[in-house]
């Protein structure tokens, strides 16, 4: 079995016989990993050494030199752009290649260029659409790696893997990792208050359970929610109105049907939070101009009660301020106006671009960090950030880790097949492009500034969507 040593980074300096070269969109992977023994992370500038032990014919070292320089951007998840050189040298063969740690939204745009240049790096660990990769023709066909990977370790999770990454009955990305939103609850604060946080179901249960642990003279808001232009936002945004019964499309993902009474009746169910004095000692100060950033930096400051969040809130209540850590719930979602729970978590992916020098070694080195091994010691790293993407690797040893756990894989395993932002169509680059384009927190703002009523602002929001089918070539009339 492939192993990785723990013994990577002493503060060494760069190596000559890099023959390994990885590329990541900037979402953190290599901290978890930092945390979970494989490397050292410092900053501005890092050295990292990597070695595995394999077979003699496959021994790689991995120098990585990384500058990084968090932004907070439309995704909130964005880097700073930088391309740094690299020497490789595999079979005798020494070359140069960019590396590249960049903004998300041009992230695509840079591996396109690589691929058009015949230098793309051999290996990208990265959450973005693999559907509009694919449809750039830069990936490589990864079937052979994920059909090993789920004969080790079961099916991949969530249910909706296969739907974002298998096209046309081939894997383009190797599941590494999975990822669930979640509710996060100060369940102190709701028991001084009398409410289980653990029995609300509906959006009104919860929202009403928010105004009533609120006390903003003591610095305490219930609702850690925004609607400003950021991804946590439009999460928010696209669940109350899923649960009311709007959808983007028809199940084709043909059809836009955005404008409906029931995305009207989910708007205006979450602008009067918003817009109704009734709400107002709920919000957060600043929160309408919140980013990615906004609720996290609250929580962990002790100001709010309740989020939606990636575990990021929860893993770093964990590192940095155990009490908090004790007194936080993670909670599933509110149930939909029909009483279902429609769920589903997302992944991380390894993906191999065209023309890369050296797929045999990408695809071991992806089977190795998929080593139990690797993988457990990684997500008790992780805080939640960093789960299996196969089912057989949620073992008892790795939901001992934390009670917790237990309720990410419920939203993990969900029975209910859910596309998330598709649903009910599969997903796809004009879905993706919906949020690319911010149009649901343009038309919040639209309706919460006064500029528009609910029911104009849904039109407006249908007519942007109506375009990006037709430039994308899908006509509406």
């Amino acid at each position: 079995i492939v192993r990785i040593s723990d013994s990577f980074l002493r503060g060494h300096a760069a190596v000559d016989d890099v023959c390994h070269h990885l590329a990541h969109d900037g979402l953190g992977v290599h901290r978890i990993m930092q945390r979970a023994g494989f490397c050292r992370m410092g900053k501005p500038v890092v050295n990292i050494r990597v070695e595995h032990n394999i077979p003699e014919d496959l021994k790689v070292r991995v120098n990585r030199q990384q500058f990084v320089s968090p932004q907070v951007g439309v995704s909130g998840q964005e880097q700073t752009a930088a391309a740094l050189r690299h020497r490789r040298d595999i079979g005798g063969v020494k070359q140069r290649q960019d590396q590249f740690f960049c903004y998300i939204s041009v992230f695509r745009a840079k591996m396109v260029a690589a691929v058009q240049a015949g230098n793309p790096p051999d290996l990208s660990y990265n959450q973005l659409s693999i559907p509009l990769m694919y449809s750039q023709d830069i990936l490589e066909d990864v079937t052979d790696v994920v059909e090993e990977a789920i004969s080790r370790y079961g099916n991949v999770v969530p249910a909706i893997a296969e739907f974002n990454a298998k096209i046309d009955g081939r894997w383009w990305a190797v599941p590494f990792m999975s990822v669930t939103g979640a509710w996060f609850g100060r369940q102190d604060v709701f028991e001084a208050k009398g409410i289980d946080v653990h029995s609300l179901k509906t959006w009104d249960e919860h929202r009403d359970a928010a105004l009533a642990v609120s006390d903003p003279d003591n610095q305490m808001w219930g609702w850690g929610f925004t609607v400003n232009r950021s991804g946590d936002a439009h999460g928010l945004i696209d669940g109350v109105i899923k649960s009311f019964g709007g959808v983007i499309s028809d199940e084709t993902g043909l059809v836009v049907t955005f404008n409906s009474p029931e995305t009207v009746a989910g708007v205006t169910w979450l602008a009067d939070i918003y817009t109704n004095e009734k709400y107002k000692p709920m919000l957060p100060p600043g929160v309408e101009s919140w980013t990615d950033t906004g609720n996290n930096e609250s929580y962990l400051a002790g100001t709010i009660a309740l989020t939606l969040n990636q575990p990021s809130v929860y893993g770093a209540s964990k590192k940095n301020n155990p009490e908090l850590f004790a007194n936080t719930a993670v909670l599933r979602g509110p149930t939909w106006q029909d009483g279902s729970r429609m769920e589903a978590g997302q992944n991380g992916w390894f993906t191999i671009f065209k023309g890369a020098k050296n797929v045999d070694v990408a695809k071991e080195l992806i089977l190795t960090l998929l080593d139990p091994a690797n993988i457990t010691p990684m997500a008790q790293s992780g805080g939640g950030l960093f789960l299996p993407a196969y089912a057989n690797l949620w073992t008892e040893e790795l939901l001992a880790i934390d009670p917790n756990f237990a309720v990410f894989r419920d939203i993990m395993f969900n029975p209910n097949l859910y596309y998330g932002l598709s649903h009910p169509a599969k997903p796809s680059p004009l879905h993706d492009a919906v949020n690319a384009q911010a149009v649901m927190s343009q038309m919040m703002a639209n309706v919460i500034n006064g500029g528009m009523t609910p029911e104009e602002a849904v039109a407006d929001a249908h007519n942007r969507i109506v375009q990006i089918w037709e430039e994308g070539g899908v006509p509406q009339s």
